[in-house]
């Protein structure tokens, strides 16, 4: 099986007013709990990775034939899109050229003409790949792989701006974060997100920070447009809170309970289990087919 581009499957979940998920992987038992997630749910998936994971785990090209070769070894069927998050120039075209099915292309830090040009020659050369782009306007709130956000809502003139480039889905700041919410958090500026999607029309927007914004939320923006959202930190805490509880009740000094195949199984099925809490949430549950 090969993968898929998200035009299609983004363009569907905009006018079916659902949010497909987009969930970052690490490693091997990452990547599996989310297509497990995906299947069992019979969801189309996002997989995608950040430069500082995919340099962890040995580039992008490892990393994409990774999870095609999982995704055949596991027999999955649903739609899977191999996509990078937070890409600069050199990242975003190294895997156009690695075989990733689509990029997102991070130029928010650069000055807004410098921003339009790269994202247009990543738009010209993803699209001649058959391959969809995501691009970003405004910076999205705390740190990402050491590319530290202010969380600053977005220009809808500017949105607009980048939309009209040819991308085919829009990361916009709307007072969204990365990493933990901060209990003085003011929450989502809907009326920002409200007039980008009326300057954008019908473009698929994706809201980045996932983690931890109320279910409400969440379901009022999916109304206003987003058909996008990432999940990462989630992941990582449900992960690390159910290695921890694995070994804080000795089950790895236990027979052979420190073989990692052991020790990492629990938080393997806490990751799968929160892909599928958030697909159920996103609204996206049966929409593979």
């Amino acid at each position: 099986m090969s993968f898929v581009n998200g035009n299609a499957i983004f363009g569907a979940a905009r006018k079916g007013h659902y949010c497909v998920g987009a969930f970052n992987t690490n490693n091997l038992k990452w990547t599996r709990a989310i297509l497990k997630g995906a299947q069992e749910k019979n969801v189309p998936v996002l997989i995608q990775v950040s430069m500082g994971a995919a340099k962890y785990m040995g580039g992008y090209k490892l990393v994409r034939n990774l999870v095609a070769d999982e995704t055949e070894a596991m027999n999955i069927t649903v739609p899977v899109v191999m996509h990078l998050d937070h890409g600069n120039y050199e990242a975003a075209k190294e895997c156009i050229e690695a075989g990733f099915s689509s990029v997102m292309f991070d130029g928010h830090d650069l000055p807004l003409e410098e921003n339009l040009a790269k994202t247009k020659e990543i738009v010209e050369l993803a699209h001649a790949h058959g391959m969809s782009v995501e691009a970003e306007v405004g910076s999205i709130g705390g740190e990402e792989d050491g590319v530290v956000g202010m969380g600053e809502c977005a220009d809808p003139d500017e949105c607009k701006r980048v939309a009209d480039l040819g991308v085919d889905m829009l990361a916009a700041g709307i007072g969204n974060i990365h990493g933990k919410y901060p209990a003085n958090w003011q929450g989502l500026s809907f009326e920002t997100l409200d007039a980008i999607q009326q300057k954008t029309g019908v473009m698929p927007l994706v809201l980045h920070g996932g983690t931890g914004i109320p279910a409400d939320m969440i379901k009022k923006a999916i109304d206003l447009g987003v058909s996008k959202i990432n999940v990462n930190t989630e992941c990582q805490l449900s992960f690390a809170d159910a290695t921890r509880k694995y070994i804080e009740a000795g089950k790895d000094l236990e027979g052979k309970g420190f073989d990692p195949r052991k020790l990492l199984a629990p938080g393997a099925e806490a990751i799968k289990a929160t892909v599928k809490e958030k697909m159920e949430l996103f609204g996206s549950v049966g929409k593979a087919e």
